[in-house]
């Protein structure tokens, strides 16, 4: 049988990953182990995984650094375990590309749970590839969402998305001009993966819009805010 999908485990504490690593297998999972930052950031670059679950306090290189080191690279799904009442860890933590969080001590069930939700939201997972669906490519002057691919053009440039991000521009560029609060936007793209703050939303606008910009600041300008409301996806009437 194929492997659905595979998983870097990263945790300084060795009963803590083999605890993951037993869980994920039982879901036919493929599973590697990382014991500190260094040796998961020279894996997650050099390897190809689906998903990266990633302690935030590690000596040396943290959790933190990895992903903002990783983000430069890669867009690869990051799930960061954190312990309880970190909450600017959290903000800092969605800040540098992190896609969702699960808090210690916690439930093996929740993590399968958050990570098959994640991987089915994925750009890389083979739970898209099996889907068969139309063609859905939505199409603006200065942008280009090729749906069924997960892939977004810019300007003519393709742009390196990390799932939540890829999510929250694809909810807002199918209802064009329609302005969402953002407590809609944190229930309707997050859902029960994450239950959070309105910071949330902005955070992943800020990092969308960014990216967007380096290539396109016409695709960038498409994400609109609506002051006091939330935001909207703004079709260029140019063209």
């Amino acid at each position: 049988m194929d492997k659905e999908a595979k998983i870097l485990v990263v945790d300084d504490e060795e009963r803590i990953r083999k605890l993951l690593k037993m869980y994920l297998e039982k879901e036919n999972y493929e599973v590697d182990e990382a014991e500190n930052g260094e040796e998961a950031l020279d894996r997650s670059l050099t390897l190809t995984y689906d998903l990266i679950l990633l302690d935030v306090m590690m000596p040396g290189m943290d959790g933190m650094e990895v992903c903002e080191k990783l983000r430069q690279r890669k867009a690869t799904p990051v799930i960061m375990l954190t312990a309880k009442g970190e909450e600017m860890n959290r903000i800092q933590g969605f800040e540098v590309g992190v896609d969702d969080y699960i808090v210690k001590p916690f439930s093996p069930r929740e993590v399968v749970l958050r990570v098959k939700a994640l991987l089915r939201r994925s750009s890389v997972t083979k739970f898209l590839e099996t889907e068969s669906v139309a063609k859905n490519i939505i199409v603006f002057p200065h942008l280009t969402i090729d749906h069924d691919a997960h892939r977004v053009l810019a300007g003519g440039k393709e742009v390196n998305l990390t799932p939540k991000e890829y999510e929250l521009l694809y909810y807002l560029a199918k209802t064009p001009d329609k302005v969402y609060a953002r407590e809609q936007l944190l229930k309707d793209v997050w859902n029960y993966e994450f239950f959070g703050d309105l910071r949330t939303v902005d955070t992943h606008v800020k990092r969308l819009r960014e990216k967007l910009n380096k290539v396109s600041a016409e695709a960038a300008a498409m994400i609109a805010t609506v002051w006091g409301v939330g935001y909207k996806f703004e079709a260029s009437e140019e063209e």
